[in-house]
Formats: structure tokens, C-alpha cells, sequence
């Protein structure tokens, strides 16, 4: 895993931007610690910062292809391949000799056999760009979920692009500045493909490849999900399930440095980590991770979204899978702690408003970064499977908008009109982009012929969220992994277990009359039946009221100070009417944390908001 950036210009002799280019890659520093390198020509520079966990020593990039002794392709490369044994074998035969182990070098030598089209032949999360020298031309490519970022800037004459919107900001080009479109996709609680958020920045839309000539850019989709008669009975199709996980994490379990699960004590965590000791095939050889605030299950009190603590459930599969186990438990000042809300913003480059969510994962990786390099997650089988709680409830399924936006106890977390100013609240009009958005994303749904009523509607939700939720989780799981240099592969975004569950029928999914049932079927063999039966828990958010006391009293120091950069985009008088009412709960502070994470954004950034 790593960070890339560069810049295509074919206006100018980019020898001679070595200073500019190396700003560019520094800012990739968190992302890979272990190594790094830039390289120059007349109208191309790539600047790669390494994260170093196959093939340590041979692995090293940029990476120069040569034939006659002519360099013709240059790679930067960020991410794992994991078929790429397999893909090594075949381009073997083919005739292409190899001077590494790495995966680095099969992706460049498939790109000299295939061109683009070794997007198709490739599984695993990446990103990575491709400078043909021949053609002069670019090549970026973004893995099938989107697990890796890739942002880019067109230019008069050319590109710039990076693993995170800051490499680019690097550069005198580009210039951070949010418009009220910007605005609109931060508040949203929607993940729009391709946006930048940034005026003037794209994301490389997953599955997708850029290409950028001297005749400009060009878009490509490589993969989409599509809809699939599903053959399997019941019985067949939760042994395929079970088989794809197992090859699956035996390929995820491939590194050159200390590995490890995330564990929560949920189905998902649970079913990664049991699998993994059990293709380890030796009790105590996978180490796991669980985070934990001080108190919280001795005095944890239920909420909307969360009726159990996690710790007893991680205790117990720890117990029952033979793990290594460690929980990392924080504290309300360790969250709070400044250093660590700006390492997060650094992160972020954006005000996402997440608050504690971000800090204790941040806090959670920088500990786990301390003992590996790898972690398995659970991320995405929520998505893939039907795991939340609004997929089974009539209000969400049957609402005209985006499921987890339905619910009154969830969207009171972003009750934006707690803070902000009247008349930018009537100029974003988030509830209308929200309903654009929600049209957008419905109209791309694939469907079989003939296929209606609660299939197809439970079809078009678990593409909302596959295209529009995950994302949002993928990036903060990238983000605030790579700001401590630890890569968390995620199993259940492999394209083929996504594919083949999406086309599963509704029916299928719930056989049990209850959430994820393929999933729970597929692995009840390895857990206990407690975390079996167990029902959706998201990741935990402290519940300590000293917590709320502090942000209230920062943004109360905040107010006291008079002038502060947020204070034009925010109605005072509303913050201290919410500063003087009774806390109201982790539920409610989400308002509040996006309020602080704001005004501190446009002091860092120095941005431009427009509206």
C-alpha cells in the first residue's frame, strides 16, 4: 500500500518541476513511510511514497519498464493484486521475464502485454497510474469497489492526480476551494461517484480507467455490477459463498509483514478473523484488534443504533478462534486530544464531521500500526449481505430517498440547520440534492426483465448502497488507515463475492427471517452462537458524557473569541442556543463536530468557500 501522485503537462519541460513534484509526493509521507521516489521526463513526473509489504527490497518505485534498453512505461503503483502469482505464471509463458517478487512488477508487465485492458484480468484493491512513453500518454486506474482512492485535476495541457486531494493541492494549479456543489456532497450523507468535492477535482470512478493525451481526457468504465439470473438453490449457493470467502482471505492472508483482523465482536469481524486462524491452520499465529472506550461496558446505555457493547462478543471469538488478542482502549481526552482531531483533518483533507468515530479509529490504527502492517476488516457486508437495520424496516425500504437517510432517529446526527446560516442553508438546499442524487442513483440500477415488487426494490437498495454508501465507509477506513501507514484489506469487497451475492435473490438473503443469513449460514461452523445470533452493531461511539462536555466547551472558547474563520457560514446565536439546552447524547453531536472540524479546516487549508 502506498501514496501516488503526478502531473502530465504537455505545455511545459517537467525536468525542471522537480521542486514541486517532491512537495507533491511529501504530502503522501503517511502513506508510505518505508520509501520513496520521483521521476522526471519533458512532460511527465510521477512521485511515489512507499508502504513496503510484498517483496520489500525488489518492490521499489516508480518503476521503469525497458525493452532494448529503452525505457517505454512507467508505474506508480498503490495497493495489492492478489491473483498476481497467478498472473505472474501466465505472462511467464507468455514470454516476460521478471527481476522482482512484487506484485508491482506483474501489473506493469500486464499493462506491456495487455494495455488497459489488464484492468479486467486484475483482483484486489489498487490504484495506480501508467506513463507510456511511446504514446505519451497516461493511464490511471481505480480497482472494481473503489477500496483505493484516486482523485485528478484537469489542466489546460494535461492532468495532475494523487492518492489524496492534498498532493494535488501541492501544486500552484490547483487551488482549494469549495463551492456550494461542494458544500452540498460534504453535507449530504451521499457519496456521489467521481466527485471531488473541490471545485475543478474528480475521483477516478471505480472500475473505471482515465486516459490523458495531448487530445485531452477520456473515461472508460472497465466494470459495473450487473444483473444476473441466479441459478444456485439455497444449498449451493451458501457453500459458494463459503468457498469464495475461504479463497478469498487465503489470498488477503499473503504479506511480508506482520498481519492482523479487526475484530468487533459482530458477524462480519467475527467471520474474517475465524477464517483467518483457521487457514493459519495454528491457534494464536493471527493476532487481532478491538477498540474500547474507558467504562463503556460496564455503563453502556442503548441507543438507536446500538443495543450491545462489543466487548463480551470479541472476548468470546477470541476464546473460540484461538486469537492473539488486543484491545486497544481510549479515553474521552485521548479523543479530544488535539494533536490527534488535526492528524485526523490532515487525513480527511475535508470537514467530514464524523467526530469521535474518526479519532478513536485514527487512535485504533496508530496502535495496531505499533505490532503489523496488514488488517483484515469486515467492512462491506453490511453491503453486500443486507445487514443494517433500515433494510428490513418498511420506513426505509419503502421511501423515496436513500434508505439510511428515512429514518427520523438517524437523520437527527445531521441536523445541519443547528448551526448554519439561514440563508446558506436555503442556497445548499441539501434535501433536493439529496432527491436529485437519489434519482441519479436509481436510474443506474440494473435489473432483470420482467423483475418487480420487493426483488426489485431490494435490488435497487442494495445498489445504493454498493455505489453510494460504502464509499463513504472505504474512504474514512483508507484515510484513516494510511495517516499511520497500516493497509486494511477488506475480504468482503472482492468483485467476486460482490457479484455473485448481488444477484442472489431477497428471498435468499433473509431464508432465516433474518439479516445477512447467507453470511451467518456460511460460517455458523466457526463461531460461537452468540456472535451468530447477534444482531447489527456499527462501529461504537463512546457514550462518556465528558466527551460532549469538551466539544461544548471548545466550541463555547470557539464563540468567545469573536472572529473565528466559520463564523460567516454560521448562525451564532443558534450555537449558543444549543450550547445552553441540556446534552443531548452521542446521537445528537454530530452538528457540533462538524461545526469545530470546520472552522479548523478553513483555518488549515486557508480555502475558498464560495456561495
Amino acid at each position: 500500500m502506498c501514496g501516488i501522485t503526478g502531473w502530465v503537462d504537455h505545455g511545459r519541460d517537467l525536468r525542471r518541476e522537480r521542486e514541486t513534484v517532491q512537495a507533491m509526493t511529501e504530502t503522501m509521507a503517511c502513506r508510505g513511510p518505508d520509501d520513496e521516489g520521483v521521476w522526471l521526463a519533458p512532460h511527465a513526473a510521477l512521485g511515489h511514497r512507499r508502504l513496503a509489504v510484498i517483496d520489500i527490497e525488489g518492490g521499489r518505485q516508480p518503476m521503469v519498464a525497458e525493452r532494448d534498453g529503452r525505457p517505454i512505461a512507467v508505474l506508480v503503483y498503490s495497493g495489492e493484486v492478489y491473483n498476481y502469482r497467478e498472473l505472474r505464471d501466465e505472462l511467464t509463458r507468455l514470454g516476460h521475464r521478471f527481476r522482482t517478487r512484487s506484485d508491482t512488477e506483474v501489473v506493469l508487465e500486464a499493462y506491456l502485454e495487455w494495455g488497459p485492458d489488464l484492468a479486467t484480468r486484475l483482483n484486489g484493491m489498487y490504484a495506480f497510474a501508467i506513463w507510456d512513453i511511446p504514446r505519451q500518454e497516461l493511464l490511471l486506474v481505480r480497482d472494481r469497489m473503489g477500496i483505493k482512492p484516486l482523485y485528478y485535476f484537469p489542466t489546460p495541457d494535461g492532468v495532475l492526480f494523487g492518492s489524496e486531494p492534498k498532493a494535488i493541492l501541492a501544486n500552484p494549479l490547483a487551488e482549494p476551494v469549495l463551492d456550494l456543489d461542494g458544500l452540498r456532497e460534504l453535507l449530504a450523507v451521499v457519496k456521489t461517484p467521481g466527485h471531488g468535492i473541490f471545485r475543478g477535482m474528480h475521483e477516478v470512478l471505480p472500475g473505471s480507467l482515465v486516459t490523458v493525451g495531448r487530445t485531452g481526457v477520456r473515461t472508460h468504465r472497465y466494470w459495473r455490477l450487473e444483473a444476473r439470473e441466479h441459478r444456485d438453490d439455497l444449498d449451493t449457493t451458501v457453500r459458494t459463498v463459503r468457498e469464495l470467502l475461504e479463497d478469498i482471505i487465503a489470498r488477503q492472508l499473503i504479506a511480508d509483514v506482520p498481519l492482523c483482523t479487526l475484530l468487533s465482536g459482530g458477524l462480519d469481524s467475527s467471520a474474517v478473523t475465524a477464517l483467518a486462524a483457521r487457514l493459519s491452520g495454528e491457534r494464536g499465529k493471527v493476532r487481532s484488534f478491538a477498540v474500547d472506550f474507558v467504562g463503556y461496558a460496564e455503563h453502556f446505555r442503548p441507543d438507536a443504533m446500538r443495543d450491545t457493547p462489543d466487548a463480551p462478543f470479541v472476548h468470546e471469538v477470541v476464546r473460540h478462534a484461538g486469537t492473539c488478542h488486543t484491545d486497544i482502549v481510549l479515553s474521552s481526552a485521548e479523543l479530544m486530544d488535539p494533536r490527534a482531531r488535526a492528524a485526523v483533518l490532515r487525513a480527511r483533507d475535508l470537514p467530514v464531521g464524523t467526530g469521535d468515530l474518526d479519532t478513536s479509529l485514527y487512535l485504533l490504527f496508530a496502535a495496531i500500526r505499533r505490532h503489523s502492517t496488514v488488517a483484515l476488516s469486515g467492512e462491506s457486508a453490511d453491503e453486500v449481505f443486507g445487514g443494517y437495520r433500515w433494510f428490513h424496516d418498511p420506513r426505509a425500504v419503502g421511501a423515496e430517498t436513500f434508505p439510511w437517510l428515512a429514518l427520523p432517529e438517524l437523520r437527527r446526527q445531521w441536523d445541519w440547520g443547528a448551526f448554519l446560516d439561514d440563508g446558506l442553508l436555503r442556497a445548499l438546499d441539501i434535501a433536493a440534492y439529496q432527491r436529485d442524487e437519489y434519482r441519479t442513483a436509481l436510474a443506474e440500477v440494473p435489473v432483470l426483465p420482467g423483475e418487480h415488487g420487493v426483488q426489485r426494490r431490494m435490488r435497487e437498495l442494495s445498489h445504493l448502497h454498493l455505489t453510494r454508501f460504502l464509499q463513504l465507509l472505504l474512504d474514512r477506513k483508507d484515510r484513516m488507515s494510511m495517516a499511520v501507514g497500516l493497509e486494511v484489506r477488506v475480504p468482503f469487497c472482492d468483485h467476486r463475492l460482490v457479484e455473485y451475492v448481488f444477484n442472489a435473490p431477497w428471498s435468499m438473503k433473509t431464508f432465516d427471517h433474518r439479516e445477512k443469513s447467507l453470511l451467518r449460514a456460511a460460517v455458523a461452523d466457526l463461531l460461537p452462537r452468540s456472535v451468530l445470533e447477534r444482531g447489527k452493531v456499527p462501529y461504537p461511539s463512546i457514550q462518556d458524557p465528558g466527551y460532549e462536555h469538551r466539544l461544548r466547551e471548545r466550541a463555547a472558547e470557539l464563540l468567545a473569541e469573536g472572529s473565528f474563520p466559520a463564523e460567516p457560514f454560521v448562525d451564532v446565536a443558534k450555537i449558543r442556543r444549543v450550547l445552553g439546552e441540556r446534552p443531548a447524547g452521542n446521537g445528537a453531536r454530530a452538528p457540533l463536530e462538524w461545526f469545530l472540524q470546520f472552522n479548523a479546516w478553513l483555518g488549515r487549508y486557508r480555502a475558498r468557500v464560495l456561495f
